[in-house]
């Protein structure tokens, strides 16, 4: 029974591949707001890691920047705040313990804002006044003499419940339970519930379903499936809230390799595998409801994807680049609506505001 339904599974994840590669993509037409974000003197951004939008439409932007310490291992991390209109309005969290490495920032449905620290291993639960109400994961010590960076020994060591290493983003479902990407060593996903009740945790590095190469990136539907970005291995996996593998989505759209450029360093391979890869996801979102919309990111050619929940890939827009409507390595994408997107860029230090014109 079990390798009947193994191969069913199989099957889905193969039909959705071959569904995602016989597709004719649109671009979609959009333009880039100039300068959206009014930073105040003196305040710069780094490597712009997460932007998250909240129900008033207010930015949050993580970046790693405000950079302390040595130049390998310097705490790099910074929460800012925008208005609607860009206007800066404030830091939150300053000089906090689990500042280190900025990695994602994102919203709760009653505005709490949550961000995940790779440096540190944590995750901070902030309320809307920026008031820490709960905290996931421990940092190492300072006075332990084996603190350093972590080991990517092969096997990894068995993950330990309620600790992370090298944690990378955090979705949640339609009761409230979080879901944690574990991250860059352990390859798993966590599940805690509203009150922060470790429940269980789903996922092993590997590359078969159910398995992780870098979870890089989660979101969760209305219905309460979570979508995976398994950038290692070119996947986006959905589950359902129980952690049991439904499907896999691949993204085939087809561009003109010769002139596409790597955004830093060499050229992928055309037919290179894992993070550089033409479609490997390194950030997903999902739209609000009623009729919701996914869009994924890559590194190379430097794309925007917009595909429908059941893995579709509705329309493409961008490329690497440097200049308005161009991209650098997207870390993050909010989409708080199907046609305006905010994107995180890490090489160009900075955040985009998109909107979108579709046409019928």
């Amino acid at each position: 029974m079990k390798r009947i339904a193994l191969s069913l599974t199989l099957c889905l994840a193969i039909s959705s591949s071959l569904f995602a590669q016989s597709q004719v993509v649109p671009e979609i037409p959009f333009d880039s707001v100039p300068n959206f974000l009014k930073l105040p003197p003196n305040i710069y951004l780094g490597e712009t890691a997460g932007v998250a939008v909240n129900s008033k439409g207010h930015v949050f932007v993580f970046t790693r920047a405000n950079s302390t310490g040595p130049a390998y291992g310097a705490s790099a991390a910074q929460l800012l705040e925008f208005g609607p209109d860009g206007t800066y309005l404030r830091e939150i969290g300053h000089n906090l313990y689990a500042w280190s490495y900025a990695h994602a920032v994102r919203v709760d449905k009653e505005d709490n804002i949550w961000v995940t620290d790779k440096g540190s291993d944590m995750v901070i639960k902030f309320d809307p006044a920026g008031r820490v109400v709960m905290v996931f994961g421990r940092k190492q010590e300072a006075s332990d003499e084996s603190t350093g960076p972590l080991k990517h020994v092969s096997p990894p060591l068995p993950p330990v419940d309620g600790q992370f290493r090298q944690v990378t983003d955090v979705t949640w479902d339609p009761a409230g339970n979080t879901y944690i990407s574990d991250g860059y060593i352990n390859s798993r996903v966590a599940k805690v519930d509203k009150n922060g009740k470790w429940l269980k945790s789903f996922g092993e590095p590997g590359d078969q379903p159910g398995q992780f190469n870098t979870p890089h990136s989660i979101a969760a539907d209305a219905q309460g499936n979570i979508y995976v970005a398994d950038r290692g291995n070119r996947r986006i996996q959905v589950f359902d809230g129980d952690g049991k593998f439904l499907r896999q989505i691949t993204i085939d759209v087809p561009f003109d390799y010769a002139s596409a450029v790597a955004a830093i360093g060499k050229k992928p391979a055309a037919d290179a595998t894992g993070t550089q890869a033409s479609g490997s996801p390194w950030a997903i979102c999902i739209t609000p409801g009623p009729n919701q919309v996914m869009y994924a990111s890559d590194a190379f050619p430097g794309r925007i994807y917009k595909l429908s929940l059941d893995g579709k890939v509705l329309g493409v827009l961008g490329e690497t680049g440097k200049q308005l409507k161009q991209f650098g390595w997207i870390h993050e994408i909010a989409c708080p609506s199907e046609n305006v997107l905010f994107v995180a860029e890490l090489l160009n230090w900075r955040v985009q505001k998109l909107v979108l014109h579709p046409t019928k």
